[in-house]
């Protein structure tokens, strides 16, 4: 490939052979807040904690142009808005709320109870919490996916309530294919609130918008920022940021799928992070890396957002090329990719999916592209970012409950643990403790 027909990487080559610069390029994608949003951030909770509701109005006026006949959304209005969709789009998204259900419904966590001693039991069960907020985003393109990803879950853990916050458009009211989501997934209330004042308002309450018990849903650098500020007020779901995807695959990958997975990331957005990393001997993938860029350069030249793609694969872009899959593996569990699409001969498929263990989802197979889990496979498309995979995992219905552990003694175990456990109260300085506990010895 000519440099005049070379796509534009960040980074390209075997992994081994870049130096440490270039390596921290690919795998850090921390950014730091711009301090601009940082403080227009904290200005912004500032004035919700303050003013409330009119906070709230004066926001709309100030940044979505619009005076709001009100802040909360008439159910009448999600009916209608569900009425008048297009007929073949509400089969799709219905088709989208079974799925997610279905799956949400297969992993709902269970009581459990356990017996470390005859006479001792213990127990933790999810209990689902009271009330939850989705923030549905807006602005250049509205995100109904997003609210099923957050209202389904959260209605199969059997929370109380579930409110919805998204930005409101000229007509005073969130997108009309949003509020038609919103009605599907049987929400309870529906807000015209956007940005980080949309977050300030559910985690600390208004007047009108109800606190919530925690928060979950994407957004811009404002509503991240805001979560992340509102930490000490509300439980969110995790950090999040610009879409990612990392591809490892092998020489019996198709180039031109692989090209259209890199798009599909790409075009989300200018900060996206899209890497794949290709195994094999130094000529496979040399065969593959020139066919991928050459089937990318192809896709870029027909692609309606080809300037964002473009402008993401060079900030964030790269193939790289490793020489067995275990360095594959051990990549990529240090980049903990959004997505994470798997893409090697079947024989070493199943080995290779056991060993990654930080990615927020993992695609596995050529036919598994991930526009089916943003939409439709029913997995959820709320997952950490930025290496946060590491620690945190997709959304689920574990988000939407607490555990409440409990413990029962029986007078016979309370007599066999007396004696030991006032040892150890001893040993801590704490008498009152080791009082309670012999209290209980047969012999007391």
């Amino acid at each position: 490939m000519t440099a005049a027909t070379a796509l534009a990487l960040r980074a390209r080559g075997p992994l081994a052979e870049l130096d440490a610069t270039a390596r921290r390029a690919i795998v850090d994608r921390s950014s730091t807040t711009d301090t601009t949003v940082r403080s227009r951030t904290t200005a912004i909770i500032s004035r919700v904690r303050e003013e409330g509701d009119a906070a709230l109005l004066a926001f709309a006026r100030d940044f979505d142009r619009v005076d709001l006949p009100a802040i909360e959304v008439p159910r009448a209005a999600w009916d209608a808005a569900l009425a008048a969709l297009d007929p073949e789009l509400r089969r799709v998204l219905e088709r989208s709320a079974r799925n997610i259900a279905a799956v949400h419904e297969a992993f709902r966590p269970t009581a459990t109870e356990c017996s470390p001693e005859p006479g001792i039991r213990v127990g933790r069960r999810p209990d689902p919490l009271g009330r939850v907020g989705i923030y549905a985003p807006g602005g250049r393109a509205a995100y109904p996916s997003s609210l099923l990803m957050g209202a389904i879950p959260a209605r199969v853990a059997g929370v109380g309530d579930v409110i919805v916050c998204s930005p409101p458009g000229p007509d005073g009211l969130p997108s009309a294919v949003v509020l038609a989501a919103a009605a599907l997934a049987g929400v309870d209330r529906v807000f015209a609130l956007g940005g980080a004042g949309a977050i300030a308002a559910m985690a600390i309450g208004t007047a009108t918008v109800p606190r919530v018990d925690r928060i979950m849903g994407p957004g811009n650098a404002f509503v991240a920022e805001a979560k992340l500020q509102l930490v000490a007020d509300v439980a969110i779901d995790s950090p999040a940021g610009p879409s990612e995807l990392l591809i490892l695959a092998d020489h019996t990958a198709n180039p031109s799928a692989l090209a259209r997975e890199l798009m599909a990331q790409a075009e989300h957005d200018p900060d996206a992070a899209v890497i794949a990393v290709l195994v094999g001997t130094p000529d496979q993938v040399s065969v593959l890396s020139d066919a991928l860029e050459a089937e990318t350069l192809a896709q870029i030249a027909q692609a309606p957002r080809a300037q964002i793609v473009c402008e993401s694969l060079a900030a964030r872009g790269a193939i790289v090329s490793v020489s067995s899959i275990a360095d594959g593996v051990a990549f990529a569990n240090e980049w903990a990719a959004e997505h994470l699409l798997l893409v090697v001969e079947a024989s070493v498929r199943a080995d290779t999916l056991a060993a990654l263990r930080s990615a927020g989802t993992i695609f596995v197979g050529e036919s598994s592209s991930v526009a089916f889990g943003d939409y439709m496979t029913g997995a959820n498309h709320v997952l950490p970012t930025a290496g946060a995979g590491r620690s945190y995992s997709g959304l689920s219905t574990l988000d939407f409950v607490r555990w409440t552990t409990w413990q029962e003694v029986s007078p016979a175990a309370a007599d066999r643990l007396s004696r030991d456990v006032g040892i150890f109260a001893d040993a801590e300085g704490l008498p009152a403790h080791a009082a309670a506990a012999r209290a209980w010895g047969v012999n007391a």
